[in-house]
C-alpha cells in the first residue's frame, strides 16, 4: 500500500512539474539543468540513457560500452551506427566533444567526478539509478528533457501497473540471493538495488536484506562468504554477468547450497547490473517472475545472448 501511495503521489506531481514545459529541470545533485528547447541530440553515458531513449523512439548520439560489450546486447541492433565514447566510468571527453550533444545523460556516481569537463561540452544531468524510485524519476525527467513527458509518464504508470499485477499473482514463499564478482567470495546485492527490489515485489524474500545505512544508496550491498550463504541457504540464486571463471563456486561448500542442489542456480544477463531503464526493468521481471515461481510465469521469449540460463 505504501508504494502505491508514493506512486500516485509521483505521478500526480511529475503531471504537475514536467507535463507542460522544458525549463529547469532537476537533476540527482540537485542542480538546475536548463533547456531551451527538447534536447535532440543526446549522449548517453549509461545504459539507461540509450534504453529510454530508443524507447522513446529517439536514437542516442552516443553511448559507452556495456561491461565487455561494444554495445548493450539487448539494445545492440539499434545502436549499430552509434559512436561509443567509452565506458560508463571513463569518457573518451574528445570524442564526447566531436559528437556535439545538447544534452549529456549520465549515471551520477561515476561521472559526477568530471562534471566540469563535462558542462563544459554540453548541459549534464546526473541521475542516481540505483533504486526503483529512481528509475522512476529518471524516466520522466530525462523523458521532460528531450520533449517526451506524457510518453515517460506513460511507461511508468504501465510499469507500476505490471508490477502490480505480478506481485497479486506471485505466491511467495521463495527466498533469493543476487550474486556478482568472479572472486572466491561474491558480492550480494541489498534490498534498495534495483534488480534486488524487484524480488520483494514479487513476494521473494532478499537474503542480503536493507542496508544498515537506508538513508544512503551506497553501498549496494557487501560481500558474503560461503558460510553465510549456506547459514541463509536461499531457494534460489541469481549470478550475474561475468567473463571470468566464478571462483566461489569452486569452494567445498557450494554444492551444498540447496538452489545449487535443486539446480535453481541461474546465470543472468548484463542488464540485470543496469536496469534503471524501461526496456531493462521489464524484462528482468518478467524472467525474475519464472525463475522464482516457474508454475505460474511463462519464460518470457528473450533473445538467446540475454536470455537467463541454469549455472552448470
Amino acid at each position: 500500500m505504501q508504494r502505491r501511495v508514493f506512486w500516485q503521489s509521483l505521478l500526480l506531481s511529475s503531471l504537475l512539474i514536467w507535463g507542460c514545459r522544458v525549463g529547469a529541470i532537476t537533476d540527482d545533485r540537485g542542480v538546475d539543468i536548463v533547456l531551451s528547447q527538447p534536447a535532440q541530440r543526446v549522449a548517453a553515458i549509461s545504459t539507461f540513457g540509450a534504453d529510454l531513449l530508443l524507447t522513446l523512439g529517439i536514437t542516442p548520439a552516443a553511448v559507452t560500452s556495456f561491461g565487455p560489450l561494444s554495445r548493450p546486447d539487448f539494445l545492440a541492433a539499434d545502436l549499430e551506427d552509434v559512436p561509443i565514447i567509452g565506458s560508463r566510468a571513463q569518457i573518451n571527453m574528445e570524442l564526447l566533444s566531436e559528437v556535439d550533444p545538447d544534452l549529456i545523460l549520465a549515471i551520477r556516481r561515476y561521472t559526477e567526478k568530471s562534471a566540469d569537463q563535462l558542462t563544459r561540452i554540453a548541459p549534464y544531468m546526473a541521475l542516481d539509478l540505483v533504486t526503483l524510485e529512481d528509475s522512476y524519476r529518471g524516466v520522466q525527467v530525462a523523458g521532460a528533457a528531450v520533449g517526451k513527458s506524457a510518453a515517460a509518464l506513460e511507461l511508468n504508470s504501465t510499469f507500476a501497473q505490471t508490477l502490480s499485477e505480478f506481485q497479486a499473482r506471485a505466491p511467495g514463499g521463495v527466498s533469493a540471493a543476487l550474486l556478482v564478482t568472479s572472486s572466491d567470495t561474491p558480492f550480494i546485492y541489498y534490498d534498495h538495488f534495483i534488480s534486488a527490489q524487484l524480488l520483494t515485489y514479487l513476494n521473494a524474500t532478499n537474503i542480503a536484506g536493507a542496508s544498515p545505512h537506508p538513508s544512503q544508496r551506497l553501498p549496494l550491498g557487501y560481500r558474503i562468504s560461503l558460510e553465510a550463504l549456506l547459514e541463509a541457504d536461499p531457494d534460489v540464486i541469481f549470478l550475474f554477468a561475468s567473463n571470468k571463471k566464478r571462483a566461489f563456486t569452486l569452494n567445498p561448500i557450494w554444492p551444498y547450497l540447496k538452489a545449487v542442489r535443486n539446480q535453481r542456480v541461474y546465470e543472468v544477463g548484463h542488464h540485470w547490473k543496469e536496469a534503471a531503464g524501461p526496456q531493462a526493468r521489464a524484462l528482468i521481471l518478467r524472467e525474475m517472475a519464472h525463475r522464482l515461481y516457474p508454475e505460474v510465469f511463462p519464460l518470457p521469449s528473450l533473445p538467446p545472448s540475454i536470455q537467463s540460463r541454469p549455472y552448470r
